[in-house]
């Protein structure tokens, strides 16, 4: 039994390997190379609906709880939605459901059962020795998925602190997790009771020493955030939930390789590139992390020096999938994680475009009335009908990143002498140099500054540039 509670509490590798364990525990276990057999039960509450924005779709939610499973290599054999009219605090679901559930999952043969909803962790504890199977939560899964796919150690690491809030939550018992050198969280290697012995100061020691490594992450991105606007290079972030094609718009303008799938949290470590815009101007593209309804509030706060590249941005892209059943919701839970970073003032103030992505999906009459409402009314050249597949409607977002980028900037015709090698030097560090033509030892240039850059090289030069 002791042997037991050992296995149960590790649900690692002690090599590091956070990949599920077959011998994690006896509900987990199964031949080498066969797939763990997973049900998908999605809950949904009364107090989710009427609440004043898009409900969401009970099969478009499904289908995006599978698609999280599956990102983690289960096999999804039992699937289902259930209605709860009143939470139950023990088990969430009703003792019915309980029982029913009970009855599929053992036909099944299923080891672990996803619920997407928030568990608490004594919820998590009776459905676990209610069905004889490993419970896992929403947030339990999405930590799971992106400590499979954090690649940098920035990535690595916010994911980490994230895991490490939620274990403590529920008491975690085993410290190899702290040492892994790469992907998941070991949420599927089992119960156990004796997880509520884990030694509490080691997680804080670790969780404050990660916040001190990231500290160090947020003080350098700021410091090349500085180098860019001394540049006056503007950025232009990406954001949009998971799965809506910003890696594929990425790719397409930059001409990057940056992985992009049809899944699920395929990007999770920032990327960032320079690209020239149809008028000329030079912009940073930063991809970031895809959003995802209910996102845990300790993702949010662990992904904070990357989501700075969004605070920081000069401008904001939202990626949408407008071929998605719940894209209105999809769209309301991206601006919600919005909101919650201090943006409302900055999307009010118009420093956010939309992009209508995978409008070749749609059929012809649905495409006809996205690209008239696109480009009539309110959200004419606020939002645009695009393919990030096949390259239709980019062109006319990028030169209205340009036009908005170009706003904020004073394009300027500025003569100085080849011999003021500084100020020329300066112009380049500081300015947008669109054109140079060199003269009778003049050199007359077409700069853009912003009115700081355009004050200084004044009072640099000693005369008005009005």
């Amino acid at each position: 039994m002791a042997e037991r509670d050992r296995n149960e509490s590790a649900g690692v590798n002690v090599n590091g390997d956070a990949r599920l364990r077959r011998d994690a525990a006896p509900e987990t276990r199964r031949p080498a190379g066969q797939p763990v057999a997973a049900a998908v039960i999605c809950p949904i509450l009364s107090d989710q609906r009427g609440n004043g924005v898009a409900e969401r779709d009970p099969t478009a939610r499904i289908a995006e709880a599978v698609g999280l499973a599956e990102a983690i290599s289960l096999d999804v054999q039992l699937r289902d939605s259930v209605a709860v009219r009143r939470p139950t605090p023990s088990t969430l679901m009703g003792t019915g459901t309980v029982e029913r559930l009970k009855a599929a999952i053992a036909e099944q043969d299923i080891a672990v059962a996803i619920v997407d909803a928030r568990l608490t962790p004594v919820q998590q504890r009776n459905l676990e020795r209610a069905w004889n199977c490993k419970v896992i939560d929403r947030t339990g899964l999405i930590l799971e998925i992106f400590g499979e796919r954090a690649r940098t150690h920035e990535g690595t690491l916010q994911v980490e602190l994230a895991a490490l809030d939620y274990q403590r939550s529920r008491l975690v018992r085993s410290w190899t997790h702290l040492e892994r050198q790469r992907g998941g969280f070991g949420f599927l290697g089992g119960p156990g009771e004796s997880q509520l012995e884990m030694d509490r100061r080691l997680i804080g020691d670790r969780i404050l020493k990660i916040k001190q490594e990231l500290e160090q992450v947020r003080r350098t991105r700021a410091l090349h955030r500085v180098g860019r606007k001394r540049g006056a290079i503007p950025t232009v972030a990406f954001v949009g939930y998971t799965n809506a094609g910003k890696s594929t718009l990425f790719n397409r303008i930059a001409g990057a390789d940056v992985f992009a799938r049809d899944l699920l949290f395929a990007t999770l470590d920032p990327t960032m590139r320079a690209v020239r815009l149809p008028n000329g101007q030079r912009a940073i593209l930063s991809d970031t992390v895809g959003f995802i309804a209910d996102l845990p509030t300790t993702l949010v706060a662990a992904f904070r020096a990357t989501l700075e590249e969004v605070l920081e941005a000069d401008l904001i892209v939202h990626v949408r999938d407008v071929a998605h059943p719940d894209s209105e919701r999809q769209k309301h839970d991206v601006e919600t994680v919005l909101h919650q970073l201090g943006l409302e003032d900055r999307m009010a103030a118009g420093d956010l475009v939309e992009a209508l992505n995978k409008i070749d999906l749609l059929d012809p009459e649905a495409r006809e009335r996205l690209e008239v409402v696109a480009a009539t009314g309110a959200q004419r050249r606020r939002a645009f009908a695009i393919s990030a597949t096949t390259g239709e409607g980019v062109d006319q977002l990028l030169e209205a990143i340009g036009e908005r980028l170009s706003a904020d900037s004073h394009a300027l015709e500025v003569e100085v002498p080849l011999a003021d090698g500084a100020t020329i030097a300066w112009l380049y560090r500081h300015g947008e140099v669109r054109a140079r033509r060199d003269a009778d030892a003049v050199a007359h240039f077409t700069v853009a500054l912003d009115a700081e850059g355009k004050a200084r090289l004044a009072a640099r030069l000693g005369h008005d540039l009005s």
